[in-house]
Formats: C-alpha cells, structure tokens, sequence
C-alpha cells in the first residue's frame, strides 16, 4: 500500500484503478482452470489409488470434502462450484463403492454434500465482501482526487513533482495537503499540515484547500489569498465546535511564482522552503513567519509576504514536518539539509525520489507522521505539453470570476 502511494504521486501518469476494474479484480482467477483442475485430477488420483492399494483399509478420498473449502479462499465463485460437484461425485462414488450400512453411507454422502455447499457459500461470502471493498476504495481513491491531486502537475510557471505518505498505511489521504493552481496572476502554490493526523484531520484539510482553489485565482494579491484561507479555517472551527470536534490550525506555506526570478511567500508557521541550486542547498531564511492558520486572532500582526530567490535551473522544496522529525532507532532527527547537499545538481524528480528512499532507511521504516514534500521548478519548453491547458483553464476560470 506504501510504495502504491508512492507511485500515485511521484511517477508521471500514473493512475489509479477505477470501480469497474477493482470489482473485475476482485472476481478474476487466481489460479487458471488449467492449473487448478489439473491439481484436483492428480490429487484425486493419488488419493483413490491409495484407496485401491490398500484394499480400503486406509482411506483418503473422503478426506476430498476439504478440497473445495480451499479453494474458496482464492477461487472464483465459478470455479469453487465446478470443484465441489467434482469431489461430490468422487467421494459420493467411493462411499457407494466401498460399501458399509446404509446409515454410514447416507451419513458421508449427506457430510460430503453439506461441506461442499459450505465451501461455495464462504466463496460467495468473501466475494461479496471483497466487492464491497472494492467499491468503497474506489469511492476512496474518488474523494481523494478532489482532496489532494495526483503530481506532477505543470502550469505555466512551474513543475511540480512530489511524494505523499499517509502515516496510516490502509488511507489514501492524511493531515499533509499541497495544491498547485494557475491563476491569472501566475502559479499559486500551498503546502501544510494540519494539526493532528489521519481521518479527523481531513476536514480541516479539505477546507483550506476548497478555499486555496478558489482564492488563488480570485485574489490578486498573496496575501488575499492567505486571509481567505484563514477565514476558512476559522468557520471550520467554529462547526467544529457546534459538533463538539477538536478545533485545528494548520501551517502553511504559501507561494506565489509570476515567472520571474523572485518568488512570493507568505509563511504561516511552516517550514521554509529549501533551495538546491548551483551544487548547494541551504534553506531559504524567511523574516516573516506568522502564526497558523485559525490563529490569526491571537497575533496583532498582519501577515506579510515577501520575495525569494529562484533564479533558472533551481529548485525549491517544500516539505512538511513529517521529513524533518523523522527519526533513527537512536532518536536522531532526520538531516534533511545535509541530505540535500548530496542531491543538490540531481533533477527535482530524482531528489524527491533519493530523499524518499533515504527516509526509510534512516527510519527503519518506522513513520511517526504524515509525509508531504514538493520539488518545484520553472516550466521549461520541454516539459509536457500541459502548460498550454493549464493557462487556458486560468483564463476561463478569470473570466468566471470577471463574469460575477
């Protein structure tokens, strides 16, 4: 599940199965007819001849009865089925055979036919349960489209290439969140971490990014864009009040990319952003640094943007907590500044996809939290055809906004 997430957001293209394909997975074969009843026929075989061998005084053929219980458990229905007439038949055949009272027949017979028909019905039972599992990830997977969006994306400012580790392995989104949006006025992007993790962070999530979505194209200015996310924030925390749930803030880290060689930022109690360039990575110093989302009331100052570097051929990352209090078995933290100077002249996809693996081996495997990290750098003409669709849904959604 781990590395599948992996893949979703750092390989380009990558795709995630729709409702259609889980269910048809979950009703495929694993085993091809072919194999499965030419283990049966060999089985069968070997089982009656030791029968005949040993004049019935060892017998294994009733022993078949468990056959189609095994099989259920990764056979289809169909074939559960098709297995469970055939031991019916044989081990019928042999009770009918061999000979005995009519009530120790009877009683095999009606033992054989009964285990048969629990075999099919526990293969109905786990198929049905699959399905439904299926069909709950794939509504999943959809929710989680419109939450967080598969990288990298590309507008016409900027790439960005990413990865994104949930803490909790069996769920697609976490308390980490990004976006990238084009906007009239260039490529606005976000990175945060909501306070706490897992499922009761995501509405909070959710609300900073349906607010960022529509904001960034709105607002002309960043700083625009960061009050309405902070509005956002504090009507979720006021809901969350009224259904008795734990008001959150979240850090974030806003920015603002117009194609020149300065970079806007407005930093909400986040991490600053890395700078590889030259051979050299150094974090960026940001001199102001507010408080987090939903505590604007508890500071007198406004929040301010100011201006970065990121001169051609850099790269900015940005990354959440989750890499930098990442831990060894000693109760180290993660380097991550160090790190980076070994990757400093590698493409923002091969970093991202070095520092990924390095974080597992420095933590054994081991996560204590939600992990987000986004490498951007300047659209180049040889990236993937999408700029031009990227500016194009830019100027359609200025143009809904002029409309209003």
């Amino acid at each position: 599940m781990r590395i599948g997430l992996r893949r979703l957001f750092s390989v380009p293209g990558a795709v995630l199965p729709g409702t259609d394909a889980g269910e048809e997975a979950v009703r495929a074969p694993r085993v091809r007819n072919p194999v499965l009843f030419g283990i049966l026929a060999l089985l069968t075989a070997v089982f009656v001849l030791v029968d005949v061998r040993t004049a019935g005084e060892l017998r294994l053929v009733p022993l078949l009865v468990v056959v189609p219980a095994l099989v259920s458990v990764f056979g289809t229905i169909r074939q559960t089925a098709v297995v469970s007439l055939l031991i019916m038949l044989v081990v019928t055949g042999s009770h009918l055979s061999t000979g005995g009272s009519r009530g120790d027949v009877l009683t095999g017979i009606v033992f054989t036919v009964l285990a048969c028909c629990l075999g099919i019905g526990a293969c109905v039972l786990r198929v049905r349960h699959a399905t439904q599992i299926a069909r709950l990830r794939s509504a999943a997977v959809a929710l989680q489209r419109q939450i967080l969006r598969p990288l990298p994306i590309l507008t016409d400012q900027v790439l960005a290439h990413g990865i994104y580790t949930p803490i909790e392995e069996d769920r697609l989104v976490g308390g980490d969140i990004y976006e990238v949006v084009q906007s009239p006025y260039g490529t606005r992007v976000i990175i945060g971490d909501v306070q706490g993790k897992g499922v009761a962070a995501i509405g909070a999530g959710f609300a900073v990014l349906g607010a960022f979505r529509e904001a960034a194209i709105r607002e002309p200015a960043l700083t625009g864009v960061v009050d309405a996310l902070e509005d956002a924030v504090a009507r979720h925390n006021t809901f969350s009040a009224q259904t008795g749930e734990t008001e959150r803030f979240v850090t974030a880290l806003v920015l603002g990319f117009d194609g020149n060689d300065r970079v806007e930022a407005v930093n909400c109690g986040h991490l600053p952003p890395r700078l590889l360039h030259g051979g050299v990575a150094a974090a960026v110093p940001l001199r102001h640094t507010s408080v987090p989302l939903g505590m604007a009331e508890l500071s007198h100052e406004g929040r301010a943007a100011e201006r970065l570097d990121f001169p051609p051929g850099a790269t900015l990352l940005l990354c959440t907590d989750g890499v930098t209090e990442a831990r060894d078995a000693s109760g180290a933290f993660y380097p991550l500044d160090a790190r980076l100077g070994r990757w400093a002249e590698r493409a923002p996809y091969d970093v991202l996809t070095e520092l990924d693996a390095d974080l597992d081996s420095f933590s054994g495997g081991v996560r204590r939290d939600d992990i987000a990290a986004l490498a951007l750098r300047r659209a180049v003409a040889g990236d993937p055809a999408r700029g031009g669709a990227a500016g194009h849904g830019a100027r359609r959604s200025a143009e809904a906004f002029g409309g209003r």
